[in-house]
């Protein structure tokens, strides 16, 4: 089983486009599984079109509570809180402390301190993760609540999830849909890739965003293929992203140009490739026939 993570130093390139048609055209081929690792912001199965089949709840972190009837009011625990998280109630005659969710960072010190036992933690609820299927395969997704910390660990799970289902069932391919930047959530959507797919456009950000990505991709050793989208609608600024593969040793598996039929499929929550006329359906056709030789090789 092979892992290919698709990646971009910046959100809007177009890497879910690619992540999708990819999806749609190795699924022609082989047994495929999907997995989205942008957990803050998952869009794939906005065209993947996926039903839900198991719905589990992610539970991460620490968080303080205050027990507002052994609380003695001491201030021990606001005098410890690094993070001013603990305060008075604020209720006219009562002595206890409230924690702020929001400030609150899990540390315990709060805990530890309590001389009256009145501190406890506890683990919320972030977000959820789901396994879904669709007409291409398995889909493992997520949605990270808002406000919420820990998404490298979920992508962590949403990754685990979807190559054990890949394993036990013997899929050639387990496709990630990486989350945009360089933080913690890619470095956890990138570890144990096979291939590193990169997203790029023509603009005037377009190298800097590319050789951040590279520079992540390269300190784990994951080697990479780029991809530059709506070449066309700056061919300098795409050559000179090319010239930096060049000289980078990174090979350019597609140039897509823009056409509004990307648009069309969005709408109508397809992949591009299902319009299997036109200029992006035969590039992004390119684009996974390099990857899968690479691959191969």
């Amino acid at each position: 089983m092979k892992q290919i993570v698709i990646l971009s130093g910046k959100g809007g390139t177009g890497k879910t486009t690619v992540a999708a048609a990819l999806a749609h055209l190795a699924s022609q081929e082989v047994p495929v599984v999907f997995a989205d690792a942008d957990v803050d912001a998952a869009n794939l199965e906005l065209v993947l079109d996926p039903t839900v089949q198991e719905r589990h709840d992610f539970a991460s972190g620490k968080l303080a509570a205050v027990d507002a009837e052994l609380c003695t009011g001491c201030d021990i625990c606001a005098q410890v809180c690094r993070y001013d998280a603990i305060a008075p109630a604020g209720e006219p005659g009562r002595s206890a402390y409230a924690v702020d969710a929001i400030a609150c960072e899990g540390c315990a010190a709060c805990f530890y301190q309590c001389p009256a036992g009145a501190i406890r933690l506890k683990v919320p609820v972030a977000g959820q993760w789901f396994r879904s299927d669709t007409r291409f395969g398995p889909l493992f997704h997520a949605h990270l609540f808002a406000g919420q910390e820990n998404s490298g660990k979920l992508v962590t799970l949403v990754k685990q999830q979807g190559r054990l289902r890949a394993l036990d069932e013997g899929r050639e391919y387990l496709i990630v849909d990486g989350p945009p930047g360089i933080g913690c959530p890619v470095i956890s959507a990138s570890a144990g890739a096979d291939l590193a797919l990169l997203v790029v456009e023509p603009t005037v950000s377009g190298v800097h965003d590319l050789e951040r990505v590279l520079g992540t991709t390269n300190h784990f050793g994951i080697p990479a293929l780029a991809v530059i989208n709506k070449v066309d609608v700056n061919p300098r600024r795409a050559d000179e992203i090319a010239a930096f593969c060049q000289a980078q040793g990174i090979e350019v598996a597609g140039r897509i140009p823009y056409d509004d039929v990307v648009t069309e499929a969005m709408v109508q929550g397809l992949p591009v490739t299902v319009f299997e006329d036109g200029a992006v359906t035969a590039e992004l056709r390119w684009v996974w026939q390099r990857v899968r030789d690479w691959l191969a090789r």
